[in-house]
């Protein structure tokens, strides 16, 4: 099941930029990747203006942030509950749509000592196209 995307009114040119960027793309985008496409829309953005957009976007819930470990963050379109899967060779990173079962979210806690706010679930594994290639 796909959220429909709404659209934002009363955004700056360079909010509206960078967040045409994001929902355009089928991809998880890079910071630097989301400069580089928002600087072929808008070519007087900075790279400062890009990252200031992408925070307050996020922090607006427009667009979600995706952090693995040290690497760098991604950028999602999507900001309801969702799970992804990531590629140990290249680093594709895609969408997985599934239900998340309330026992296993009260197991997690339990075993974690934690109070459940989130809980996702990403997979790691070799692409079809990596596993195509070796």
């Amino acid at each position: 099941m796909v959220k429909a995307i709404e659209n934002v009114t009363g955004l700056t040119r360079q909010r509206d930029a960078v967040l045409r960027v994001i929902r355009d793309s089928e991809e998880h985008l890079t910071a630097n990747e989301v400069f580089a496409q928002a600087k072929s829309l808008l070519p007087s953005i900075s790279f400062a203006t890009v990252y200031n957009s992408l925070r307050y976007l996020k922090d607006a819930g427009h667009i979600a942030e995706i952090q693995f470990g040290n690497g760098a963050s991604r950028f999602d379109r999507f900001t309801h509950r969702h799970d992804h899967a990531i590629c140990i060779s290249c680093g594709k990173l895609v969408d997985i749509e599934m239900p998340m079962p309330k026992q296993f979210v009260a197991r997690a806690a339990e075993m974690s000592h934690f109070k459940p706010e989130s809980l996702e679930f990403t997979l790691r594994g070799t692409c079809p196209d990596c596993q195509a290639a070796n």
